[in-house]
């Protein structure tokens, strides 16, 4: 699976193109839709999944439902299993925290997981914001404790790290420890 990376807005958020064998899945499509179809090409759009609905990711959305014709996968319309369409496959996992509707989407095949602003290099999504939670989040960290260190983790903002690193670099996590 090929992992594109599109940074887009004023918050300079990570919208991601998956592809495999011609096909695309949109992650969170946070502004400029045209520079986003631009990188699209002409790949056939399977479906767009939304980790959460802050406005600098779902900003350009709307554009590209209307343009794509799509189905939305976000927490309102989907269930914590697995789910595949065309050739690609993946889990979803509720880690509320950041926001009550964060999720983040696993790929197993490829060890990919992309987590909306749940977690970040060496740091956390804000839980100040509205319906963010400190306790959510020290529950997500933990369920996502169990997946295999050498997972690559794309965030919603900023570079792209491994679980691995995370759990022994990033101090929310070395905290956690520390509590035992």
């Amino acid at each position: 699976m090929k992992v594109e990376q599109i940074v887009v807005g004023p918050l300079q958020e990570n919208c991601y193109l998956l592809e495999k064998e011609g096909e695309v899945l949109i992650i969170d499509p946070g502004a400029e839709a045209e520079k986003i179809k631009e990188k699209i090409g002409n790949r056939t759009v399977k479906k767009v999944l939304i980790t959460h609905e802050h406005f600098d990711h779902i900003g350009a959305l709307y554009d590209i439902i209307e343009e794509y014709k799509v189905e939305v996968f976000s927490e309102k319309n989907i269930e914590e299993k697995s789910y595949s369409v065309g050739a690609f496959q993946w889990e979803v996992i509720a880690t509320p925290g950041h926001t009550s509707d964060s999720i983040s989407y696993y790929f197993p095949e490829e060890k990919k997981m992309f987590v909306g602003d749940f977690l970040f290099r060496e740091s956390i999504g804000r839980c100040d914001l509205p319906t963010g939670d400190i306790s959510e989040m020290e529950k997500s960290l933990e369920k996502i404790e169990k997946y295999p260190d050498e997972i690559k983790v794309y965030p919603g903002h900023g570079p792209s790290t491994t679980l691995g690193w995370e759990k022994n670099h990033n101090p929310y996590w070395i905290k956690k420890e520390e509590k035992r």
